[in-house]
């Protein structure tokens, strides 16, 4: 008997061979005008080593995998324009954490500044992969922050990484693309924004999408296929008489539309309740000035004038970051004017310089920086970084979300009394910019006056204000006021303020209750604290001697343990009432049938319960969540919190089938809005009730001035029944839209 073993790809070592050099050969291209005497040899020498390291692994698709650290250093090249140092570090980014190769190799061979980099960039890798905690993930995230503030070129590698692994990502399993996506919109997509990389953070965003919700991603993409030709003649009817004026004018310059990203477009679409067809904005026109250093910002207004002079712009849409740049860089001015046929159209005015510091950020910030003695704002941020990583008292996951909050908030521009300016996020208030200014100012802040106008601490201050703090020596942080306050600085401070008055006050207590313990004749030992901790129901030693401080907690109850030699002990219940199993989280790759968790045909099978965020049904793309106290919940992929529970939980992440049941109905909600008419809510219930059979538990209608909003409960099976009841619905006269609720609205 002959047998015949099916390789999973057919290796062509020749060609392989070939895609590799070719590959090589693309990326000295793209150096080419970077190469300084010995570069070349360099990043041969770096190339070979890396090939030679990665010589027999190959990646899930089957390609040889020094093919990836190729393109990582190309990504780093021709999109974030970076140099050599940085092509090479990219080419051995890998070599430490998976190769025989080590630091000291590296450091031998091409010097301390690419080991460091290196070592930066296996630190990021090393946590990642290791991540079972969410406190795991937060410190990941603020040393990843820190290697950013040490050298930026770290972390700008990274980002290239992330992109050729998103880029690859149909090879891996759904589970790892649900991660790994998560984590991108989670971490590395706010951090190329912040990082002025427009082009990368919307790719990444863009990808997100097509692996979390890809029918939603295809079909906009087809869409927007689909209406190119039509987008196309739009376009050029726009440009033609401004580009003839621009011309006449004696600018040097380019013009062009280009599509908004799938990304950007559904959120429109969401936001606005709108379908795809009713988004205007579904591209930008685009000038870009070629002019000198000193004329850009004029020309800028320039060009404005000439479109202006055309089409009617809208005053509420002109953004001049012209005057104040964001703090990531970027510069540019917009304007949304009244195009052709009634349609608003985006126009985006800037200079060389300019573009290349929107394309490429922060590595085109510096380029341009050398020889000028002026702090950017890219400085002042780094410094922010720095004063937050330096708190050592500060909680890491409360960090990383005040700081993801400043990544991707809008900013507001505010003046101090002399005239300085400061930026601030979008719902800063008087207390935020107090805390801008200096910790100690911020502490003992009592009000503000706001453009000559008395107000209190916690006022939300708006562009172009001008603030004064006032301040008492008596004043001091409290708990409330970390409800004013959305900067991340401010909040630390705060919590770190409370923590020292906390500290104080429990330092008493804890005397009380070592008082307590000699007369038992028991000693404050680690074992001691834990059974105090559990038996008054407390987090913390910090915490139970706080509320022994307070009075809230009456140590006459420590009669009601027990005294075993220097331990003291809980009662126990001999036969507790309710047990509960934990349901064990597997250490090792789970066998393929004991990694499907099916549900839905045998209720009794596993227990779960359905997240009240995004109410799934079947049909929905789901995953499983094993809670702290609930057990299993099931979310949908879509979910407002799967990104955070994905990047942040991936270990208590379970595997989730629907089998269909037409026994089990699952409750869920409609919102739908049209033209108030006689008889709209009997054209909706003969839909609902009388052509699908649907049970409706609860229907609601406010109707103003001629238009209707509703919202329906209904009992459905699954997501098919779900989808025909929307497309029904949809298509009856005057109704504008129907929309599923994702949560309890």
């Amino acid at each position: 008997m002959e047998i015949v073993v099916k390789k999973k790809y057919e290796v062509d070592v020749e060609q392989e061979k070939k895609e590799i050099v070719r590959q090589y050969r693309a990326l000295l291209r793209l150096l080419k005008s970077k190469l300084k005497k010995g570069d070349k040899e360099q990043v041969r020498h770096a190339f070979e080593m890396a090939a030679e390291a990665h010589r027999d692994m190959r990646r899930k698709s089957g390609e040889p995998y020094i093919l990836h650290p190729l393109a990582v250093a190309q990504i780093t090249v021709q999109e974030i324009g970076l140099g050599v140092t940085s092509a090479v570090c990219a080419l051995l980014h890998d070599t430490v954490e998976d190769t025989e190769v080590t630091l000291e190799d590296i450091e031998r061979e091409f010097g301390t500044q690419c080991a460091h980099i290196i070592d930066g960039l296996t630190k990021i890798s090393t946590v990642l992969e290791e991540t079972n905690t969410s406190t795991k993930q937060a410190e990941n995230f603020k040393k990843i922050l820190l290697t950013l503030a040490e050298d930026p070129r770290v972390i700008l590698i990274k980002l290239a990484d992330r992109l050729h692994n998103m880029r690859t990502l149909d090879s891996m399993s759904r589970e790892k693309q649900l991660k790994i996506a998560s984590e991108t919109a989670f971490i590395y997509a706010p951090l190329a924004h912040r990082l002025g990389l427009y082009n990368i953070k919307t790719e990444m965003e863009d990808l997100t999408l097509k692996f979390t919700e890809p029918d939603i991603y295809f079909d906009i993409a087809q869409k927007l296929k689909e209406s190119k030709r039509e987008r196309t003649r739009y376009i050029n009817e726009f440009i033609k008489p401004v580009r003839e004026r621009l011309t006449m004018e004696g600018f040097d310059f380019e013009i062009f539309g280009r599509p908004k990203s799938i990304h950007s477009i559904w959120n429109k679409m969401k936001k606005k309740g709108v379908s795809f067809e009713e988004v205007y904005d579904l591209f930008a026109i685009r000038i870009i000035l070629h002019s000198a250093p000193d004329h850009e910002k004029a020309d800028c207004w320039r060009a404005y004038s000439v479109i202006t002079d055309f089409y009617m712009p809208s005053t509420e849409r002109l953004r001049d970051w012209l005057s104040n740049p964001k703090s990531n860089g970027y510069e540019a001015l917009h304007t949304t004017v009244m195009g052709p046929g009634g349609r608003w159209v985006e126009v985006q005015i800037r200079s060389e310089r300019m573009n290349e510091i929107a394309e490429k950020g922060l590595a085109a910030h510096w380029k341009y920086k050398e020889g000028t003695t002026q702090e950017s704002k890219f400085d002042q941020w780094f410094t922010q970084i720095r004063e937050l990583l330096n708190n050592p008292d500060a909680n890491t996951l409360d960090f990383v979300e005040d700081f993801k909050l400043n990544l991707f908030s809008e900013e507001i521009y505010i003046y101090t009394p002399k005239g300085d300016l400061k930026i601030l996020p979008a719902g800063a208030s008087a207390l935020d910019f107090a805390f801008s200014i200096h910790t100690d100012i911020g502490s003992r802040c009592i009000g503000a006056k706001v453009n000559y106008k008395l107000v209190p601490i916690s006022h939300k201050l708006r562009t172009g204000d001008q603030v004064e703090i006032i301040t008492s020596n008596k004043q001091k942080p409290s708990e409330d006021w970390l409800n004013f306050v959305v900067t991340a600085k401010a909040k630390s401070r705060i919590k770190d303020a409370l923590k020292e008055e906390k500290r104080k006050i429990s330092q008493e207590g804890r005397e009380m209750l070592e008082r307590k313990l000699d007369r038992l004749g028991v000693p404050l030992s680690a074992y001691n604290i834990n059974e105090l901790n559990q038996y008054f129901k407390q987090p913390s030693l910090l915490d139970l001697c706080f509320q022994i401080a307070r009075g809230n907690i009456d140590l006459q109850d420590l009669k009601k343990l027990t005294v075993n030699g220097d331990k003291l002990e809980q009662p126990r219940p001999v036969k507790p009432v309710k047990q509960i199993i934990e349901v064990p989280i597997p250490k090792q790759t789970p066998k393929k049938d004991t990694e499907l968790i099916i549900f839905g045909e045998n209720g009794d099978r596993i227990e779960y319960k359905l997240a009240q965020c995004c109410k799934p049904i079947p049909g929905d793309d789901v995953f499983g969540f094993i809670t702290a106290s609930e057990g299993l919940k099931i979310h949908r992929t879509n979910c407002p919190n799967a990104a955070q529970l994905l990047s942040n939980y991936g270990h208590r992440v379970v595997k989730t089938k629907w089998v269909k049941n037409r026994e089990i109905s699952f409750l869920t909600g409609l919102k739908i809005i049209g033209l108030d008419d006689v008889g709209v809510i009997n054209k909706i219930t003969n839909v609902v009730s009388g052509e699908l059979k649907i049970n409706i538990a609860a229907l609601t209608i406010e109707s103003q001035e001629g238009i209707f909003e509703g919202t329906i409960k209904v009992f459905i099976h699954d997501k098919e029944e779900l989808d025909e009841l929307v497309h029904r619905l949809n298509s009856l006269t005057g109704i504008q839209s129907v929309t599923r609720l994702e949560n309890e609205e």
